[in-house]
């Protein structure tokens, strides 16, 4: 298999003056030499200004109760400290609810929510000043009952903080009580902490007659203006957001990255001075949601031979205290509990749960793998009650032909290769015999077990909200002909950048150093989406390609009159600019063409095509296409420890003509070991108080260089493009190869079967940790295999 390091590039053909091919080759990150050398520069590296305020925030210690008193006197006091400012500071709207629900105030005043929430601001001249005063608050609290969890929020009737959904297809419950064979069973899957390398951060700086200009590790900037703009009641075109690179998002810096911003720009507009807000880690965790975590009860029917014949399904998760992301992530969790698979009847119903605790956010994959999970789970209960393979299972049960192409939200799948693809990553992983050599090594050793599994992955492509699917750019041509390009999008390291200079680079038949990415801010590109959904490069690729060839449209027209030339004789190649027989630098055309005065500089925008979405009814066409891949782990767990060991792990993923393959693959690569820590070492544990007690390092386990695969074989699929009009017929590599991480937890699942000789279904809970794998070792041994 692929060993990730080379790639070859496609040779280079021309239509209607415009390269095609070529930009599969797999350009270095664009930086990658600056991340090595520590030259590229974060929020915090910047210089500061004379005068710049640093901020701390002031957090309550409780998770549910009324605000009494504040007793900020000692705080004002404190030596460095500028000023302190609460939520009657605040010129606007004092609510940064990202789907304008009104339910999540910047600073809490009368009420607090969970444990954590922002109170206040200490403004002083060091962070250290800042972070001392900010612990001589006295605050006076009447406590209230704190709903912690989904039962307690189910046991309390506490309300939804968004509608619950249903979608369904023919009858499931009719279905269920005629079905040859049925079961039904629980599993929990846990959240997951961000963890991104840089923290919340922003830098505020004033300007002319209300000006403020913020400098925000943001996915959004656009939201992250508006939400400015509210808080200090003003119009957008006074607010600027920047955002050059983020060290790492994940979805944890879509909506979460708002407080920092808001709060900077207050300090900065209220004192007239640069204000930096820079969360320490545990604040970070405090404050910031997570991933959701689910509890999914399901009911399945099926026959003898393992084929599906209805699924009845309710997805509950814990949402926290405001509505932030919950809604659509829990939507995309009902949109992914099939995977892969066809329900002939089925139905699925959502309860997105108001707790006191953080609000979850958007995560890598948007509520995605938490369905798949719960689709995984149905699949090896089918195939420990019927003896089979969990593999013939899973291919007997995959989205197919015409009678079996249809969702559960009325989709037809237009475009599903896993009935290919997955026999073709068996093969190549030699699945059949490892699977009967780990069968063999488990019948005569007591401590150590052997578990494989093969998953596939079928991933929805677009945003559910529909608004969302559109992108801006704006490309400059100099004279010199060197390119500059600013689009919507923001890098956290995925090489989304990259990738758009390769589309450049490809339109014009450039070189990577003639052009050029620039900071995305609102001042260049407004009105964008989230660099999120998988859709960075979709989106904005599109839209840098419209602006290019918008230009290239005049620089054809000019070169044509200029030379006499047909215009379809000019193209742009690596070499130069072809006119007929004739070549010359690009730079020359440019240079002609400002001379003519031909506009160097254009606009261009992008709407995704074909996708409607009614969150009323439950059905439509949310997604554009789907991604797909599968991936094969196996695993050795000891009985005695319950530690875990990834042995070896094969994946095939489908990313159509990939944009840049190593880019690709290493997104791969990390989206799985992202995926596995998330299933097996990442638990978020909260006291009966509601305090986080996994804040840190030190408390919460992130996978690390020992928990890599002992062999990891990454390949992208070949000679597979997009169906749809995609960038250069590429697909999305940024969520679905997350959701190979399930294949992990379903070989952990498969070793411990091996405890009660494969005939029932561990039911084994999610973080698969040592101690979750000892207790169900234990509950297996003493008989108790029917209840999670």
């Amino acid at each position: 298999m692929a060993d990730g390091n080379t790639f070859p590039a496609a040779a280079p053909t021309a239509e209607n003056g415009i390269v095609a091919g070529g930009a599969t080759r797999s350009l270095r990150h664009e930086s990658a030499a600056m991340h090595v050398q520590g030259s590229a520069s974060y929020i915090d590296d910047l210089p500061e200004p004379r005068g710049t305020l640093h901020l701390v925030p002031g957090l309550s210690a409780r998770a549910h109760a009324r605000v009494l008193s504040m007793d900020l006197d000692a705080v004002r006091e404190a030596e460095g400290v500028v000023g302190v400012y609460t939520a009657a500071d605040i010129p606007g709207e004092n609510q940064i609810s990202p789907v304008g629900k009104g339910d999540e105030p910047l600073l809490a005043s009368d009420l607090v929510s969970f444990y954590g929430q922002p109170l206040f601001v200490v403004a002083a001249t060091t962070r250290g000043a800042a972070r001392r005063a900010a612990r001589l608050a006295r605050v006076e609290y009447e406590d209230l009952p704190a709903i912690l969890n989904v039962a307690q929020s189910r046991e309390a009737g506490s309300p939804m903080v968004w509608r619950p959904m249903e979608m369904k297809r023919g009858d499931a419950v009719g279905a269920l009580e005629h079905a040859p064979r049925r079961l039904s069973g629980r599993i929990t899957v846990g959240g997951q902490e961000h963890f991104y390398l840089e923290g919340q951060v922003a830098f505020a700086r004033p300007g002319e007659e209300g000006e403020v200009h913020v400098i925000s590790s943001t996915q959004h900037p656009t939201e992250t203006q508006h939400m400015i703009a509210h808080v200090l009641d003003r119009p957008a075109n006074l607010v600027t957001t920047e955002i050059r690179r983020m060290g790492g998002g994940f979805g944890g810096k879509e909506t979460q990255a708002n407080t920092c911003a808001c709060l900077a720009a207050l300090v900065a507009d209220l004192t007239g001075r640069p204000a930096k807000m820079r969360l320490d880690r545990d604040d970070d965790m405090t404050m910031t949601g997570k991933r959701h975590d689910f509890v999914i009860d399901y009911d399945v029917g099926y026959t003898d031979e393992g084929r599906i014949v209805a699924v009845d399904m309710v997805l509950a998760a814990r949402c926290g205290w405001s509505a932030d992301l919950s809604g659509p992530v829990i939507d995309r969790a009902l949109f992914h509990a099939d995977n892969a698979y066809f329900y002939p009847d089925v139905r699925l119903r959502s309860e997105p749960l108001r707790t006191n605790t953080q609000s979850n956010t958007a995560y890598r994959g948007f509520g995605g793998p938490q369905g798949v999970v719960a689709a995984e789970r149905v699949i090896e209960e089918i195939a420990f009650a019927t003896g089979l393979d969990p593999l013939e299972v899973r291919l007997r049960n995959v989205y197919g032909t015409h009678d079996r192409n249809v969702t559960p939200y009325n989709m037809v799948v237009e475009d599903s290769i896993s009935a290919e693809l997955v026999p073709q990553l068996a093969r190549r992983c030699d699945y059949a015999r490892r699977r009967e050599a780990a069968r063999a090594f488990n019948a005569t050793s007591p401590y150590l077990r052997r578990g494989i599994a093969l998953t596939p992955v079928k991933f929805g492509i677009s945003f559910t909200a529909t608004h969302f699917n559109q992108a801006g750019a704006l490309v400059h041509v100099y004279t010199d002909g060197s390119v500059q390009v600013n689009h919507g999008g923001t890098e956290m390291g995925q090489g989304l950048h990259t990738k758009m200079v390769q589309v450049a680079m490809r339109e014009f038949g450039l070189g990577s150093d003639q052009v050029r990415i620039t900071a995305t801010t609102t001042g260049k590109v407004p009105n964008t989406s989230a660099t999120a959904a998988s859709s960075g490069a979709d989106l904005n690729g599109m839209a840098v390609q419209d602006a290019v060839r918008r230009i290239k449209r005049r620089l054809v027209a000019f070169a044509a009159a200029h030379w006499n030339v047909a215009e379809d004789a000019v193209r742009f190649l690596p070499d130069g600019v072809h006119l007929g027989e004739k070549v010359i630098p690009f730079s020359h055309l440019t240079r002609q063409a400002y001379f003519a005065r031909v506009s160097l500089s254009a606009n261009g925008f992008y709407k995704t095509p074909k996708i409607s979405w009614n969150g009323e009814t439950g059905q439509g066409r949310p997604f554009y296409y789907f991604a797909y891949g599968a991936a094969c782990s196996e695993v050795v767990i000891d009985l005695l420890t319950g530690e875990t060991k990834i042995e070896r792990v094969d994946i095939l993923h489908d990313a159509g003509e990939s944009l840049n393959p190593a880019l690709d693959i290493g997104q791969v690569e990390g989206g799985f070991v992202q995926g596995a820590g998330w299933l097996t070492c990442e638990e978020l544990v909260w006291d009966k108080a509601g305090r986080l007690r996994t804040h840190a390092p030190s408390t919460y386990k992130i996978p690390a260089c020992s928990d890599r695969p002992r062999i990891f074989n990454v390949e992208l699929l070949q000679n597979a493009p997009n169906r749809e009009q995609t960038i250069f017929r590429s697909k999305a590599v940024g969520e679905p190869p997350f959701v190979h991480g399930v294949s992990v937890f379903m070989a952990i699942s498969d070793a411990l079967a091996s405890l009660d000789d494969y005939r029932t279904c561990p039911r084994l809970d999610a973080p698969a940790t040592p101690e979750m794998i000892l207790r169900t070792v234990a509950r297996m041994r003493h008989g108790d295999v029917t209840a999670a």
